[in-house]
């Protein structure tokens, strides 16, 4: 019954039937967004080192998605002195023997920062679910521990995107052959991507399960169709700076009247330069 309350009170949970797999973006249309999202990523970063705000991203999604491609256009719009991407594999030895949420709450992001997970504690509910690695009466209860986990990451003033790249099995196969065929990509191909293809049905019922069970109004799972790699870059790096930027002032952070009379004493720049920076920061 309590697992039946807390998922009538998650408001319309995305499903993975719904996702429309036929969007595109084509080159012009996906250079000019790209840019524009970079600018702003910028912009939010700067914002949260003067403020203090930080944020957490989640990546998900069956393999070759396109989560890495994404995460390296983020990546590449960031200093990486205060954005950290941390990939996830299956736990060491040292997290075998403690509790699962632990590896990720010691990777979370100071005041300041960002941190971007490639996979994360839904692994819990996905992978250890459907290759019966966790008892189903633990990983049932996850469910409830990440929603406490998460509703703790907003209580404590961090902003949360979640996103779950998804594609259809047919442009999954031809981007495994892909991956063959390019020597610099082979690296991503694995026995493992192939054998979990066959459990294709039962990691659907899965991540459905997952978005009906986590996918809350303050922390909401996003879909991102990924048939097309270009759509999926910037449908995914839109839902980033909307939610990582909204209600904050993006404008450049003015130097103080500190750090200005030094620049007027040891600086050769014009006087109008200093005056004016100095008349916006008063």
């Amino acid at each position: 019954m309590g697992e039946e309350r807390d998922a009538a009170q998650i408001a319309k949970p995305p499903r993975l039937a719904d996702a429309d797999l036929t969007r595109r973006l084509d080159k012009p249309a996906y250079r000019e967004a790209l840019s524009r999202h970079r600018l702003t990523l910028a912009r939010i970063q700067q914002t949260y080192l003067f403020n203090g705000d930080k944020a957490v991203i989640v990546f998900e999604g069956w393999d070759a998605a396109g989560k890495g491609g994404t995460i390296r256009r983020l990546s590449a719009a960031l200093d990486p002195r205060s954005f950290k991407v941390w990939p996830i594999g299956p736990p060491g030895n040292y997290y075998l023997d403690r509790h699962y949420l632990l590896r990720f709450m010691e990777r979370l992001p100071p005041r300041g920062a960002i941190s971007a997970f490639d996979r994360s504690w839904y692994g819990r509910v996905l992978v250890e679910r459907v290759e019966a690695l966790t008892p189903e009466r633990r990983w049932r209860q996850a469910y409830k521990e990440i929603r406490d986990f998460e509703q703790s990451l907003l209580d404590d003033g961090a902003r949360l995107v979640k996103l779950f790249f998804h594609i259809s099995p047919a442009r999954q196969l031809a981007r495994f052959e892909e991956r063959l065929r390019n020597p610099l990509k082979r690296w991503k191909l694995t026995y493992e991507d192939f054998r979990n293809r066959e459990k294709w049905d039962e990691y659907n019922a899965a991540i459905d399960e997952m978005f009906a069970r986590t996918s809350t109004p303050e922390a909401p799972w996003h879909v991102i169709p990924a048939n097309d790699k270009r759509h999926a870059r910037i449908a995914a790096l839109d839902i980033v700076t909307r939610t990582l930027g909204a209600g904050l002032d993006l404008s450049p952070p003015l130097p103080d009247g500190q750090l200005l009379t030094e620049a007027d004493r040891v600086l050769d720049v014009e006087p109008d330069l200093i005056a004016g920076l100095r008349g916006r920061t008063e």
